[in-house]
């Protein structure tokens, strides 16, 4: 097992998120707690055919380590050759297969939670990955079928093939991200199989992860649209505490701002948009605040005003 990812005791990974965990967040959130974060989902068509836009998404922040990049696709072949690409790229430590993705765009390209149609496949693309790779581990994300649940049958094929560790995302490809998630089938997968198992799905608070991991058996929780507007959740799982300190949040939002403006320029002004509407939720006066900000362009001025906000106002809800 990789020195920098032990299972000895439970683990915090950030989900991938697209559109949300790009270096910036991941660079934020491992900073404050995560033990390991994963790259944006990359299509394994476009790094085989050296897109550029997607080679540009492999970068990462030096402080991210371990790390693991997480790709999708349907032909072993092209799998085969963007993991070779991926051999000629440093400080990569993990490649995690996604087969969880319900999107229509990526299923209707037979890869995402399409995998869990042809289990063969599946197998036949981890065994792939795990052969042609040169970095520590190999990973699959899943998801506990695609119509219905046949998560066991599902979890011993990825494990036979060669996985080191398993994420599980709590729902079927139809429950899409509505369906109560099923943590008692997570519970099952880790009961049936021996690589470490990693629970996944609506873990959005420190009191909810501490219950996932308790009633799962689990070796670790990963959390995605939870720690959006709330980056602290790994903090206060590393730290061990319920509350979080007014100024860590604001000290948390003032570093994510500048990390962005770090690395998107000018216009990571814009790209911070969508993130002070979620992190303002629950203040007094966010409304005005997310009228105001959608306004701003220029770097100063969005700073200060974001920096007095969350300095200066109190959560109400």
């Amino acid at each position: 097992m990789l020195d920098k990812l032990s299972f000895d005791k439970p683990i915090y990974v950030l989900a991938p998120l697209a559109g949300f965990t790009d270096l910036p967040f991941r660079s934020v959130v491992k900073k404050f707690g995560a033990d390991l974060t994963v790259s944006e989902m990359l299509s394994s068509n476009a790094l085989a055919h050296g897109s550029q836009k997607t080679m540009h998404m492999l970068q990462k922040s030096p402080i991210e380590d371990p790390y693991s990049v997480q790709i999708a696709g349907a032909d072993a072949q092209i799998v085969k050759k963007a993991v070779e690409i991926l051999n000629e790229q440093d400080g990569i430590d993990i490649i995690d297969l996604n087969c969880g993705c319900p999107v229509p765009k990526v299923v209707g390209h037979g890869s995402g939670s399409s995998l869990l149609l042809n289990l063969p496949l599946m197998g036949e693309i981890i065994k792939t990955i795990k052969d042609t790779s040169n970095k520590s581990l190999t990973s699959v994300k899943i998801r506990l079928g695609f119509e219905k649940k046949n998560h066991i049958e599902i979890a011993k094929m990825v494990e036979d093939s060669g996985a080191d560790f398993l994420a599980v995302h709590g729902r079927t490809r139809a429950g899409k991200f509505k369906a109560a998630v099923d943590y008692d089938a997570i519970k099952e997968i880790k009961e049936s199989i021996s690589i470490p198992v990693i629970a996944n799905g609506d873990i959005d608070s420190y009191e909810k992860a501490q219950w996932v991991l308790e009633h799962t058996g689990c070796d670790g929780v990963m959390i995605g649209r939870g720690a959006v507007g709330a980056p602290w959740i790994f903090h206060q799982l590393r730290e061990g505490v319920k509350d979080i300190d007014s100024t860590l949040k604001h000290e948390i939002i003032m570093e994510h701002f500048d990390k962005m403006i770090e690395f998107y320029g000018s216009h990571g002004v814009a790209m911070f948009r969508k993130h002070t509407h979620t992190y303002s939720k629950g203040y007094q006066g966010a409304s005005v605040l997310r009228n105001s900000v959608n306004t701003i362009s220029d770097i100063e001025e969005y700073r200060g005003v974001i920096d007095d906000f969350f300095q200066n106002n109190e959560l109400v809800s």
